[in-house]
């Protein structure tokens, strides 16, 4: 059980670390941040915390994909659409 909740937990560390290379203020930034967050948390043994904590970083993996995506959609709108006079 410890050991699932392990593997979880890494793997969402990597994918934050991954999507916080383009983060707005800057990849140290992000990875500062990062780190303190998982610091903080670091003595939560409670399998129903961690789940919850879990839920709460793929929730915040979503967010920055949604950022990511919406930047990226405003970009090609600016390239491509003409503005209006």
């Amino acid at each position: 059980m410890a050991n699932t909740l392990r593997g979880e937990v890494i793997k969402l560390y990597k994918t934050l670390l991954y999507l916080g290379r383009e983060y707005p203020q800057g990849a140290a930034y992000f990875r500062e941040r990062l780190k303190s967050a998982f610091m903080k948390n670091k003595d939560v043994t409670d399998p129903e915390k961690i789940q919850k904590l879990v839920a709460r970083g793929d929730f915040v993996i979503k967010e920055l994909e949604a950022l990511y995506f919406l930047r990226k959609y405003r970009a090609m709108k600016k390239r491509y659409c003409e503005p209006e006079k």
